[in-house]
């Protein structure tokens, strides 16, 4: 838990941020704690991070250009030193991954107090903010958590919920779980378009909005995810053909314009509970991962495989990803497969 002094700590930066700067990550979690403390501060830009898991050097430029006053950063699981040592005005991280040690950065981690806590940072923006608490759940629940709070959306929203149920079962079986695919869809596609969807999503008043299409906004995002969800069913069938005996599962599809390893493993993995799987999308020269379990931890064997190689991996516990060059992805899978079968 981040102590109650450190919440305020944080709510006093962003009351008092005339220009603030977000960086944040490309889920539905980095989205929905970008758009809850943006909403509370009704202040600066968020800019989406896209490219890798590191915020290196070169997005120093980005803050150099619109020379805010507080940096905020939100579930990004890496920021290099040089970045940080090059940005002149206070940065606040916000973070739910493995810890890092870093200097002159204010970095909140429940991880930091408790080695069991990874609750997601849209979790902790309603902790923040008190509002929003819609938001947050759709976040929360993207990252498999279930907050305590959700007895409160319930009651205000029984039409997206019913009743208390586990994360899985809240993504792939309820109207909650619809509206996360939603939320998470809309970071697809052309950045402009995304940053149009961001902004219209700020506006929303309810959920219902965009899941019953009771607005024009929400009609308008409704019909933008409709166009990605039948790219996306098309790979999802073709996912499903896809068998095997092994204890891993492994589904490659090229490189689209449109990823959706992250979507596709998580499906997955709740429809083949006893596997691990493994989706991979050709780039380039390199193949990029998003890997699933539901009980055997597959962070340290990604940790294991990816050693000695080209490319780099990582993540929670039960979900991560990883980005191998095509000349070592044969080995890093055998290794893959070597360390589950000891488990």
């Amino acid at each position: 838990m981040i102590p109650k002094e450190k919440i305020e700590e944080i709510r006093n930066y962003l009351r008092k941020a005339e220009n603030p700067l977000f960086f944040f990550d490309d889920d539905s979690d980095g989205l929905c704690s970008y758009l809850i403390l943006k909403r509370f501060t009704q202040k600066g830009k968020g800019i989406i991070l896209k490219t890798s898991p590191n915020l290196d050097l070169s997005f120093a430029k980005k803050v150099h250009e619109h020379s805010p006053d507080l940096v905020v950063i939100l579930d990004q699981p890496i920021i290099s030193q040089e970045f940080i040592d090059n940005v002149h005005v206070p940065i606040i991280w916000i973070d739910h991954h493995p810890l890092v040690e870093r200097q002159g950065v204010h970095y909140y981690n429940p991880l930091q107090y408790d080695k069991k806590d990874n609750r997601p940072v849209s979790y902790w923006a309603y902790v923040i903010t008190k509002k929003d608490l819609w938001i947050s759940v759709i976040g929360s629940v993207s990252d498999w958590h279930v907050p305590e709070f959700i007895d409160k959306f319930i009651e205000e929203y029984p039409e997206l919920l019913e009743k208390k149920r586990k994360p899985e079962e809240v993504l792939f079986e309820t109207n909650l779980g619809k509206l996360v695919r939603i939320f998470s869809f809309l970071l697809k596609g052309k950045l402009s378009e995304v940053y149009n969807a961001i902004g219209i999503i700020i506006k929303l008043e309810t959920p219902l909005e965009v899941i019953n299409q009771t607005t024009a906004r929400g009609k308008f995002l409704y019909k933008r995810f409709e166009k990605m969800d039948k790219a996306y069913a098309i790979l999802l069938h073709k996912a499903l053909e896809t068998s095997t005996k092994e204890k891993v599962y492994l589904f490659m599809y090229p490189s689209t314009k449109t990823s959706f390893t992250k979507e596709l493993s998580n499906e997955l993995v709740y429809r083949m509970q006893d596997k691990i799987v493994i989706i991979g999308r050709e780039k380039e020269d390199s193949i990029r991962l998003s890997l699933r379990s539901m009980s055997i931890p597959i962070d340290k064997i990604v940790q294991k495989a990816i050693k000695g190689l080209e490319g780099y991996g990582g993540g929670h516990e039960f979900a991560c990803g990883a980005n191998v060059a095509k000349k070592d992805f044969s080995l890093f899978m055998e290794r893959i497969s070597s360390e589950v079968k000891k488990k």
